[in-house]
């Protein structure tokens, strides 16, 4: 009998790799993209002004518990509030969409590439010889992925209802650029929340026999339609939430003008 040798490959060094494509490019675009979308939420949250415009309320805002605009739920800052703290509506409430963006799994993937080289991209070196997982702190903190699902679906429905508010002006019944903003934000959030792996789980993916049970089977392969663009959801709906706060910040400040369509 014929044997043959076993060759036993070496751990690659930092970024090396026999692949011959432009593999960094794209964590080099994620680092990029996701390092803006954290500078600028980073500073309009601590700005504390310019997130209204008329029926208009910034995403990043809402739902507005305390401020001086009149979406404010509960009045202007409460003097509990600690004096040595800046005080921002959006400090009260971006933590919990964000928390659920982080835990994502699929951009668990991408910043673990762009910015920890975890690995740099497939069958690339890393700097590191051992494999830890999400099995020890802090990784393992990702496993409360599911329970901001449900923090992020009252989102939804709290974000629909602010672009149902955006049709209606001072003279009534309106449509301006920033409802059609607004209302495009619901659905990018909707469209990347209601794909969600968690969600998936939840609706049906949990039943050893889902065919048994057709409303959880037909949720489940809803989800799943929109699980399959997952990617390109998250980073449409990255771009909007952004770009809804920056629309009517604009509008607030005088720089962009609202055209009203109807």
């Amino acid at each position: 009998m014929t044997s043959l040798p076993v060759v036993v490959s070496q751990p690659r060094g930092f970024g090396q790799t026999a692949r011959r494509d432009a593999w960094w490019v794209q964590p080099l675009v994620v680092f990029i993209i996701l390092s803006s979308f954290l500078v600028y939420a980073t500073w309009a949250a601590f700005q504390n002004a310019h997130y209204t415009y008329g029926p208009y309320l910034s995403p990043f805002y809402s739902p507005e518990i305390f401020g001086n605009s009149p979406h404010a739920l509960l009045g202007p800052k409460p003097g509990w509030w600690p004096g040595w703290l800046p005080f921002s509506p959006a400090l009260i409430i971006l933590p919990f969409p964000a928390l659920f963006r982080f835990t994502c799994y699929y951009y668990r993937g991408a910043y673990y590439k762009a910015f920890w080289a975890d690995p740099p991209a497939c069958t690339v070196g890393e700097p590191r010889k051992g494999y830890w997982g999400e099995r020890w702190f802090p990784l393992v903190l990702q496993n409360a992925h599911r329970f901001f699902l449900y923090v992020a679906l009252v989102f939804i429905l709290i974000l629909a209802y602010d672009a149902w508010k955006a049709m209606w002006f001072s003279d009534g019944f309106g449509i301006g650029v920033g409802t059609l903003v607004l209302t495009a934000n619901v659905i990018l959030l909707g469209g990347y929340t209601f794909g969600c792996h968690s969600l998936r789980h939840l609706v049906g993916g949990r039943k050893d026999q889902l065919s048994r049970h057709p409303v959880q089977f037909a949720c489940y392969q809803g989800c799943s339609k929109l699980n399959r663009g997952h990617m390109k959801w998250a980073w449409a709906s990255l771009i909007t939430v952004a770009f809804a706060d920056l629309y009517v910040r604009m509008c607030s400040m005088g720089i962009w003008t609202d055209w009203r369509i109807l």
